[in-house]
Parts: C-alpha cells; structure tokens; sequence
C-alpha cells in the first residue's frame, strides 16, 4: 500500500508521522507560538529533526467555534512559510478547504490537500481531479467548526463516518481521481460525542474502505482530556502528552498509516517500540 502524493510515493508499510505547524493565533493546542513565519519554519525544522516525515501546515483554526478567516488572511499566512518549505524536499500537506488556497499551494508544489470539509466546498473537487498526482485526505466533519459541538451527531456513528467517507471517495474515484491518492479521517472530535471518538477508534478498522489507509489525529484532542478528567480538573491540551501518545499506538494497532500530532518526538519513539514487538513478533 502507498499514497501517491505531488512530489513523493509514501510507502505505508510503516505508520508515517505527521508534525502539525500551525500558522495561526487561535489553535486550541499552540495558537499564536508558531503564527510569524519565521518562528514557524523552526519549529517545523524540529519537527522533522525528532522524525516527522510529513508536515502538516494550517493557518485557519478549526477548533469548536473557531470563526472562519478571509481568504487573503489565510494565503498571506501560508504563502512565505510554504515558499521556504517546499525548497526542504520532505512531503508538505496543507490543511485548507477553500479550493483557491489549494489550487494556490498546489500551484507552489505542495504534496497533499488535507480538507476538513472532505472537498465539499465548490469548486474544491474540480482543483483536485485537475492536478495529475497530489495526495488528498477526506475528513468526516459534522455540520461545521461554528456549531459541530453544539449539535453532535446521533444514531450508529461508525456506520455513518463509513458511509460518509465511501460517498466521498467514490465521487473522486468517479471522476478519474486514483485511489492512491487518497487517504481518509474519521474526524475525531468533530462533532462527536466523547463516546462516539472512541468507538470510531476501537471499530478504526471498518473505515478503512477499499483498501485505503487511516489518518487519525487524535493529539491533544478534548475527549482524551475528559477521559483524563480528575475530580473536575481537565488537563490542558499541553498536558496530554501520554494519552495522545497512547490514542496514536491504539490507532496504528487497529491500521493507521498516518499520525498527525503535535508532539513528534514522543510519538516517534513509541512507534519505535511499536516496531521493535512488530519484528520480534515476525
């Protein structure tokens, strides 16, 4: 199995893991500490110095009630970071979903569209299916970042995640898009219950459809914080350093190739545990 991006065919015969950079003021987990340009390619210098083998730019929150920044906002963000960045020779994905800050990116070089909205948004779909080879994750989102906690979701929720991402996935496939190129996220922590994260985690495996792999991006999320709750004291998300790490050896044991996560040197060296067992159990 591989996942065929703009620059790089990454073999997924081993989980990969992606660093997160965020470009913007108000992340839930590091807002403002990466937001100028240069602060941020340090940061994603470390991250690939402690083992990221992705990066994974944002520079619009989508934390619950994070409002929606102006397309000039966004590109002005990315734009100078994405510049430097490309020159690096390692896989870059950008987290957007407005189809002219991907066509933009791509235009630079970039790797992979990770989209929140999965290419719901028009004209995001056209941008992808008119680039001949880059990588694209579909992520189920309920409702949108304004109101996905406010209203979560009812019913089988690993039953809708999984049709959602096949109708996804098959609208691109219908359109010529390979399915190399595609790689899919449950969406955990967007507008899901506590409960439903972690039953989209133990049933991880019944998402993977045709064959494609898993993101999971559990770092730091608000459901690891409400399991760690302690006489009502939830820790912040710089404090859930062990239950991400955790959350991401759970969701690479059930089949993720793809780790997004904040704290790369941590998860690095707990998949290399991971793949000492995986050797010796050989």
């Amino acid at each position: 199995m591989h996942w065929q991006t703009t620059r790089f065919k990454l073999e997924l015969t081993r989980p990969w893991v992606m660093g997160i950079v965020n470009l913007t003021p108000d992340s839930f987990s590091d807002g403002g500490q990466h937001a100028q340009c240069s602060q941020a390619l340090q940061h994603a210098e470390r991250l690939l110095r402690e083992g990221a083998g992705v990066l994974d730019v944002g520079a619009e929150s989508t934390r619950p009630g994070a409002q929606a920044v102006p397309l000039e906002e966004e590109l002005a963000r990315l734009m100078p970071f994405l510049r430097e960045a490309v020159r690096w020779q390692v896989p870059i994905s950008v987290d957007t979903y407005k189809p002219e800050v991907m066509q933009a990116v791509l235009d630079l070089g970039v790797d992979i569209v990770n989209d929140i909205w999965a290419l719901r948004q028009p004209g995001a779909e056209r941008v992808v299916v008119a680039h001949p080879s880059c990588g694209v994750c579909l992520m189920h989102m309920h409702l949108d970042p304004q109101t996905m906690q406010l209203d979560t979701m009812s019913g089988n929720v690993v039953s809708d995640v999984k049709l959602f991402l096949q109708a996804r996935m098959q609208s691109l496939l219908a359109q010529g898009v390979d399915a190399v190129r595609l790689v899919l996220d449950p969406g955990i922590g967007f507008g899901k219950t506590v409960t439903q994260n972690f039953e989209l985690l133990a049933h991880q495996a019944e998402l993977m459809l045709e064959g494609r792999p898993i993101m999971s991006a559990w770092s730091r999320k608000s459901s690891l914080g409400a399991v760690l709750n302690q006489d009502g004291v939830i820790p912040q998300p710089s404090e859930r350093l062990s239950a991400s790490v955790a959350a991401a050896l759970l969701a690479v044991e059930r089949g993720a190739r793809l780790i997004r996560v904040h704290d790369v040197k941590a998860t690095v060296d707990a998949l290399k545990v991971w793949q000492a067992v995986q050797t010796a159990a050989a």
